[in-house]
């Protein structure tokens, strides 16, 4: 066998050996159990009614990770939120959300807001929800889900829009803050204003079937990104 041949045969062997190079290579695990920002929100779920919630993890106003699941074993409120939405406005200067969230926040329930605004649409950034959240006096954080991946696993068509989530996880409840369309609470559609997140967590309270698990939300559409 000449040179030529044994050289191209060693050659060959190597490269079946040698380590791959290429971008197609598993990434590296983390070297660290802290949240990665975005990887529970990898295969979501659609949000249903009596099913588990979709968990996600979103970036706060700060940048902080925070993860859905991690408040598992309480019961946890999510509201969709646009700063610039005059129903968010009035909701919380006059209407249901202005004493809610404080309310249930000294009980022990999470409340956790979300935004998903799209880049270059009403409400989108860090710094546009800042100014609201001394404004409205906001105990709770704002997550940013610009990329609209969170609402649209949720179905979250109204700012605002709620969710209500009980402590095994399960979505219970999901709908309007309250059946006062005008968001300032004073024209209920019914006899009375009924506040359709405390009625949720009131049947957690008691242990009793939510009568009222699912309504139709009102306000400003979600304004996601086109896609």
């Amino acid at each position: 066998m000449n040179r030529a041949l044994l050289l191209a045969l060693a050659f060959a062997a190597s490269a079946c050996t040698r380590p791959s190079s290429t971008s197609g290579d598993p990434a590296p695990a983390p070297s660290s159990g802290a949240p990665v920002p975005g990887a529970a929100n990898a295969a979501m779920a659609k949000a249903a009614v009596g099913a588990p919630a979709p968990d996600f993890t979103l970036a706060d106003l700060d940048g902080h990770p925070v993860t859905l699941s991690s408040f598992k074993g309480k019961p946890v409120v999510l509201e969709w939120f646009n700063p610039g939405c005059p129903f968010v406005r009035k909701a919380h200067t006059v209407g249901s959300l202005k004493d809610t969230p404080a309310r249930v926040l000294a009980k022990g329930v999470v409340w956790l807001a979300v935004n998903s605004a799209a880049a270059g649409n009403q409400g989108y950034g860090a710094d546009a929800n800042r100014k609201v959240v001394a404004e409205f006096a906001m105990k709770y954080p704002v997550l940013l889900d610009d990329s609209g991946r969170v609402g649209h696993a949720y179905g979250a068509t109204n700012t605002p829009n709620m969710y209500v989530i009980d402590p095994q996880g399960t979505l219970i409840y999901r709908g309007a803050i309250d059946n006062s369309p005008d968001a300032e609470g004073q024209s209920p559609t019914g006899p009375k204003l009924v506040n359709y997140v405390d009625e949720a967590l009131d049947a957690l309270d008691e242990k009793k079937p939510l009568a009222v698990p699912e309504t139709k939300a009102y306000g400003c559409g979600v304004k996601y990104g086109s896609s």
